[in-house]
């Protein structure tokens, strides 16, 4: 994916940034910014689901996975909706289609400078309250009925209690949504977790964001900026001590 963006030199432009872009985000009646943060090391990094990196034919072992994870990690059980398993299995490691972010553009910005110090980092913003805009009606209308920004487990599973039915909701156009996982340890808390997932497991992040534009943000961090922010963001005690506890 082709990246533009905002270059960004100092902590002061990304903080400007973050501002003006949050301004935007909470337009339309809505008292807070609604959008959702992810942060990566490289700009060459794509927004790719884990799932997709196991080969050609990963949509088909989608359902293999879940089942033996669940299988075997029934002693941590998080929930009773697959979207606590499908939460589990993401904090796990385990290849999902899920995509992690975060309300909060600092946590954002420390995954996107803790690593990779002489390269060009990324953080990617998104309008989440925008994006549940094109989901399919019901949806829309649950999240609308809940006064809620976000789907939580529960509320998405009464829409779509398996991957299927969320492959039949979104047939046509794929759509994204995004949820918050459940509380399962400091780490999730700390770091504001939000999840993302596509209603079709072979379409990609990349392209969505490239075909909705007036939703995203996405600021380039050039590595001479790097230290600096890395500084801004341990004064403001965001730091890998607090968010991988």
């Amino acid at each position: 994916m082709t990246v533009q963006g905002q270059a960004i030199s100092s902590w002061r432009e990304f903080d400007d940034a973050i501002a003006r872009a949050n301004s935007e985000g909470a337009r339309g009646g809505r008292a807070h910014s609604s959008l959702v943060f992810r942060g990566l090391a490289r700009s060459s990094y794509s927004n790719r689901h884990s799932l997709a990196r196991l080969g050609a034919d990963y949509h088909e072992l989608e359902r293999h996975l879940i089942r033996n994870f669940r299988k075997y990690a029934h002693r941590e059980r998080p929930g009773a909706t697959l979207w606590d398993w499908l939460s589990l299995a993401q904090h796990h490691g385990l290849p999902t289609r899920l995509l992690d972010w975060t309300f909060s553009p600092f946590i954002a910005a420390h995954f996107a400078t803790a690593t990779s110090p002489e390269e060009e980092a990324i953080v990617w913003a998104v309008d989440c309250a925008a994006a549940h805009e094109l989901l399919p009606p019901e949806l829309r209308q649950s999240l609308d009925d809940e006064g809620a920004t976000v789907f939580t487990t529960e509320l998405l599973a009464e829409h779509a209690p398996s991957l299927q039915t969320l492959g039949r909701l979104g047939e046509g156009e794929p759509f994204v949504l995004f949820f918050e996982p459940p509380s399962l340890d400091d780490r999730i808390v700390n770091q504001s977790a939000v999840l993302s997932t596509l209603s079709d497991v072979r379409a990609g992040m990349d392209e969505w964001l490239q075909c909705h534009p007036e939703l995203c943000h996405a600021w380039r961090i050039p590595r001479q900026a790097k230290a600096e922010i890395r500084e801004r963001l341990d004064q403001a005690n965001v730091t890998e001590r607090v968010l991988m506890p």
